[in-house]
């Protein structure tokens, strides 16, 4: 399941190294004292950063068993995956017109984060599947003018099958297409 957290206190409680582990392993349910078994680290300690991820809503409870005179509670990660609304990291932009620029982009991108995880979790909170599409591709450029001769092209293109299937009353989608260098290759990368 994935969880959308955009509170900057909740993503602050989950940065550290030792809560991020923590919630790596919670995936799993486990207990304090198996999980300071497998850190190494003193159950206290574990206790401690398990109690603030508990008050942040980032692990439940799943049960609890009574062991030699006291009770070890099992405890879970409430999500499988958390994705953090950009903005909360400080990379949200105001509006840009300029559709070459990279801020731009960023913008749109931290948007689509931001939408499209909050509709995935009221989508997995109800038991249902959010529909979704991808498209993705590699073009290479002979010179660098023709990036604006394709976005050209591509724009027509895309305004021309939008005028097709737009449906009056339909289910409205975002369409967002963007491009931006690709990463260099290195020995090895496959």
């Amino acid at each position: 399941m994935l969880r959308y957290v955009e509170e900057p206190e909740k993503v602050r409680m989950a940065l550290s190294p030792i809560r991020r582990r923590l919630l790596e392993l919670l995936r799993e349910p486990s207990s304090a004292t198996q999980l300071a078994a497998v850190l190494e680290l003193p159950r206290q300690r574990v206790n401690y950063h398990l109690r603030e991820l508990e008050k942040a809503g980032l692990v439940e409870l799943v049960e609890e068993r009574q062991r030699r005179g006291f009770t070890e509670r099992i405890l879970r990660a409430s999500a499988a995956i958390l994705v953090v609304d950009p903005a909360v990291m400080g990379r949200g932009f105001t509006q840009i017109q300029d559709q070459y620029a990279a801020e731009h982009l960023v913008d749109v991108a931290s948007g689509t984060v931001r939408d499209v995880a909050r509709m995935q979790s009221a989508a997995d909170a109800e038991g249902k599947r959010l529909l979704t599409f991808t498209l993705e591709a590699e073009v290479r450029f002979a010179e660098p003018g023709d990036v604006h001769a394709f976005t050209d092209a591509l724009t027509e293109a895309v305004r021309r099958t939008v005028a097709e299937f737009d449906a009056e009353g339909g289910r409205p989608y975002r369409l967002i297409a963007g491009g931006h260098p690709a990463p260099r290759r290195t020995e090895g990368d496959s």
